[in-house]
């Protein structure tokens, strides 16, 4: 059994009211303990359960190991502008040398030169390329970014997360993750 398991953490797999995961990147997962309390405010349905239950004195319950909320989600259709998006959208790679060490953010026009924290002005770069660009633009460093930076749809985010599987993933979600990047277009 998988440490994290056996360690209690039990961790639970969310997904909609139509059996998709709230996200992939992070991967939507809940502590039992807020399943539990979910189950009780009769806002989820239990999917999948664990062989393992919590007891106290005059109750035994079965761990859920994956649930659907019973109300459908609807998805954001223009994800928040942030670090971790970005790096997403890049697939964590520098767009400079391809490098997944030491990530930073580079803007393509220097804000020094009016240019603004957007994602179409923002690329994921390492430590090193970002300094060696320091307050150039791309023509004057000679530095240009393997993919034009682009506002990222929520769809193309959970495409680029399904790249990135997390680490523990138990059966029983399996049937209900797809990482396969040429699932959905």
């Amino acid at each position: 059994m998988n440490a994290h398991v056996s360690q209690g953490g039990w961790p639970v797999l969310v997904l909609n009211a139509d059996f998709r995961p709230l996200s992939y990147y992070p991967l939507s997962l809940w502590s039992w303990q807020d399943t539990i309390k979910a189950v009780f405010l009769d806002r989820v349905n239990i999917v999948e359960h664990y062989d393992h239950a919590v007891h106290s004195p005059s109750f035994e319950m079965q761990l859920p190991s994956v649930v659907s909320l019973k109300s459908f989600v609807r998805p954001t259709t223009h994800p928040a502008f942030t670090r971790f998006n970005v790096f997403l959208r890049d697939k964590f790679s520098c767009q400079y040398c391809s490098s997944h060490e030491d990530l930073t953010f580079d803007h393509i026009i220097p804000r020094s030169k009016g240019g603004q924290t957007t994602w179409e002005n923002v690329v994921a770069a390492c430590s090193p390329c970002n300094l060696r660009k320091g307050n150039l633009t791309t023509a004057q460093a000679n530095m240009y970014p393997r993919q034009a930076p682009y506002a990222p749809t929520v769809h193309q985010l959970h495409r680029n997360g399904r790249l990135f599987p997390p680490n523990y993933l138990h059966e029983s979600w399996l049937d209900y993750l797809y990482w396969d990047s040429e699932l959905d277009p």
